[in-house]
């Protein structure tokens, strides 16, 4: 409750500052007048974003509530989104209880259509913790699933604006092929390795439909959004699942602590593999200012990872 009400705080300072700072209409006439004319899409993370504006094409505006390299369960939107989310024709966002603050952002945008992107995904249910039961809601890092997703938005847009359905829908079919042509080597070349090196060791379990598309087993310190983060216990029942199945690599989110990861690697004598990107893109200079390039880095990552040390 304490994310709603603090962002109900930020939204309605966001509605006092567009009273005192801007006219009617003045958010769209800043645009030019060919930017009016396409649908503008607003989503909640900047990996939906860049998946939307890939289906988009010049066809359509999309824009992130936050911004690359924010943290998405407990986001506080602030004033600066709320102006930047005006005159939106459509909100994507990905819902299996990722974005606790959404409800109260878009009630606060007006009569916006929005549609959730994980609709038709199965979900994996989260295996412990305070969530335990509840769909782990990282569903976008499963290849099979991004096709879902990139489908779900060509639907919406053809919906929204059956005028450029037939590009969206060109658009999605091209960014399919795309995907799974940087992707499925990398899976392959995963489901090479014997069965036994197949471990995927993480700090927080937000990799499980990655683990699911490539075969892995998961073990991690902490499962998702859990309030303690690598405590001496997830650590020490860590430790000795490494040493057990004898996993020859330990990896780490890129936005959480890597300290734990670090210590599992140098007690087991394991390998530290280095950082996995899940849940925001970089900035564009950044290594994975595009979703295929979080999926991309993320999956050899863990490939190189895995096959350190094989053949000695």
């Amino acid at each position: 409750m304490m994310i709603l009400t603090n962002a109900g705080r930020k939204i309605g300072a966001a509605l006092g500052l567009l009273a005192l700072s801007l006219l009617p209409g003045q958010a769209q006439q800043d645009q030019p007048q060919q930017d009016r004319d396409r649908m503008k899409v607003v989503t909640t993370f900047t990996v939906l974003a860049d998946i939307a504006q890939n289906v988009a094409g010049d066809a359509a505006d999309v824009v992130s509530i936050t911004k690359p390299g924010a943290e998405i369960h407990r986001y506080q939107p602030t004033p600066r989104d709320f102006v930047r989310s005006q005159g939106a024709d459509l909100v994507l966002r990905n819902g299996m209880n990722l974005e606790a603050w959404f409800e109260q952002f878009l009630s606060n945008l007006g009569d916006l259509p929005s549609v959730t992107l994980t609709d038709g995904i199965t979900p994996i249910p989260v295996a412990q913790g305070a969530y335990q039961g509840l769909p782990n809601p990282h569903a976008w890092m499963g290849l099979e699933n991004a096709s879902r997703y990139i489908d779900n938005i060509a639907a919406a847009f053809a919906e929204h604006d059956p005028a450029n359905a037939e590009t969206y829908r060109r658009n999605a079919d091209r960014y399919k092929q795309q995907l799974r042509a940087e992707i499925e080597p990398l899976r392959d070349r995963i489901a090479a390795l014997p069965e036994s090196r197949r471990w995927l060791v993480t700090c927080e379990g937000a990799f499980s439909y990655l683990a699911q598309d490539f075969g892995l087993r998961e073990l991690y310190l902490w499962p998702m959004n859990a309030e303690r983060m690598g405590t001496p216990q997830q650590i020490r029942e860590v430790i000795d699942g490494v040493r057990d199945n004898a996993i020859p690599t330990v990896f780490c989110e890129s936005t959480v602590n890597t300290a734990p990861a670090r210590q599992i690697a140098r007690e087991t004598g394991a390998s530290y593999g280095g950082e996995l990107y899940v849940d925001s893109l970089s900035v564009p200079d950044g290594p994975v200012p595009s979703y295929i390039d979080l999926l991309r880095v993320t999956s050899a990552t863990i490939a190189e990872g895995l096959e350190t040390g094989l053949n000695e």
